[in-house]
This record gives C-alpha cells, structure tokens and sequence, in this order.
C-alpha cells in the first residue's frame, strides 16, 4: 500500500518539477476510486452546494453539511491528501470562528482546510496556522464572492488587476499557506504568479503553467448535460450512460424481464 501524502509531499512535487492532480470528492465510494485512480490531493468543496443539493451558488452550504461530507470523503481516502473547504461565513465574521471551524474539519478527517481571499484574512489565516492546522490559499474568481464579482467573472485580465493578484499571493505565501488555488485567471499571469512563489498553485482555468490541476469531479465525468465551463474536460459523459441504463431498467421492469429465475430465490 502507497504511503499517506502529506504537506511535504505537496512541497517536494514542485521542487522536483511533478504536476498535482486534485478533484473534489463529496462521498466515500467517489473518493475511493479517486484514492485508487491515483489522485495526489482530494477536495471536499463547497461546490457540493451545487453539484449535491442543486443550489445556483456555494454561499448557503454551512458547516454541518461541510462536516457531513468531508466524514464520508475521509472514510474513502488512504492515500490522498485530504482539504475541505471552509464554507461561507464559517470564517469571515471573526477570527475565532475561522480557527473553531478548522478545527471542526480536521477532527472530520481532514488534513488541511482552504480559505478563499487575500490579505482581508491573513489574521485568520495566522491563527488557523498557529492551532497547527495547514491552511491553503484561494484566489482570483473565488465563487464565495460571486456576488460582489457580478457574477463568475475572469480575474487578473488588466495589468493593475494582475498585479494584486499576484502582490496578495505572494502575501499569503509570507503568512505560511501550503499552496495556492488560482481560479478563472489569465493563463500568462497565474504562470507570473506560479513562478515567483515556492509553493505550488492548483488551478482551475488558469492555464497549463500552474503546479497542478484541480476540477470538480462530476463535470469531469460528465455528470451534467448542459453545464460546461470553458476549462473543463469531459473524460466521459455518464449522464447518458445513466439515463440509458434507467431506461433499459425500466423496460426490462415494465416487460416482466427483470428479475428472472437467476435473479430470485427459490
């Protein structure tokens, strides 16, 4: 059996040059097939919102449900390093909330949580840090603040613009975070941002340069029929195979086919 992955591992892949690859995973048997696939880091994220509960956003999902799910991924996982995200409002109001609901995760099997923002929460950040619990960093569009965007917007697409983004990662670095997500960023500017910090970035449409790669893994599947963001690949498309399936299902059902003899007890 592999060895756990841990924070050094995470570190040492961007010395020696090795890509992270990251999914999210809201449930123990996904994150066991993740976990055998090969999968260096797992996400519980708050995406689940969306792609679990069917909400249009992540801001309604607390930290009950965060701990729900983020159980059942850890029950699933052996070798992948383990992040949850923290929910909306589960660390912004005080510093003393963000380090109670690290904590809360980690006992929920987590060996790290992640924090969306810049240098508004490096104090949380810090003490989060100082309870000795690994924190990575979250930037450019960061979907908690979807509404002060306008929606899932580009970010760092001016020359101004990149440079905050790129001054607040470096400040985040300086404060201890592990890594670094960079979302729905410029490809040239999350590679600026890429090469002038030590720990790796994880992105999500910011291009090839970034140290890994994160997606949602339903839409890396092909589990929505409609929803296809511009930096998704689909490897599959089981929306069809499922609906073909219930289908043939149903049929076989409504025909008297199913269950035969083989399929009942004497």
């Amino acid at each position: 059996m592999k060895d756990r992955i841990t924070i050094n591992h995470i570190l040492k892949y961007k010395q020696d040059g090795k890509k992270i690859a990251a999914l999210t995973a809201y449930d123990c048997f996904m994150a066991k097939f993740l976990d055998r696939a090969g999968i260096d880091l797992i996400l519980v994220g708050d995406s689940l919102n969306m792609v679990i509960y069917g909400e249009e956003t992540t801001l309604t999902v607390d930290m009950q449900q965060m701990i729900y799910h983020t159980t059942a991924v850890a029950r699933g996982v052996k070798h992948a390093f383990l992040v949850a995200d923290m929910p909306f409002m589960s660390y912004q109001a005080s510093v003393a909330d963000a380090v109670s609901n690290a904590g809360k995760l980690i006992r929920a099997g987590a060996q790290a949580v992640k924090i969306e923002g810049g240098e508004a929460y490096i104090p949380h950040i810090k003490a989060i840090l100082d309870a000795g619990i690994p924190v990575m960093g979250h930037l450019g569009m960061t979907p908690q603040s979807v509404n002060l965007f306008g929606g899932y917007k580009l970010v760092g697409k001016d020359i101004d613009e990149a440079e905050l983004l790129k001054k607040a990662a470096q400040k985040l670095e300086e404060t201890g975070i592990f890594s670094l997500v960079l979302e729905k960023v410029p490809s040239g500017v999350a590679a600026d941002i890429s090469q002038s910090l030590a720990i790796p970035t994880i992105g999500i449409g910011a291009g090839v340069d970034c140290d890994g790669q994160i997606l949602v893994v339903n839409d890396l599947l092909g589990l929505f029929d409609e929803f296809k963001p511009k930096f998704v690949r689909r490897y599959a498309r089981l929306y069809e195979d499922i609906e073909k399936n219930v289908k043939e299902y149903v049929d076989d059902v409504k025909n008297g086919h199913f269950p035969n003899l083989n399929e009942s007890y004497k």
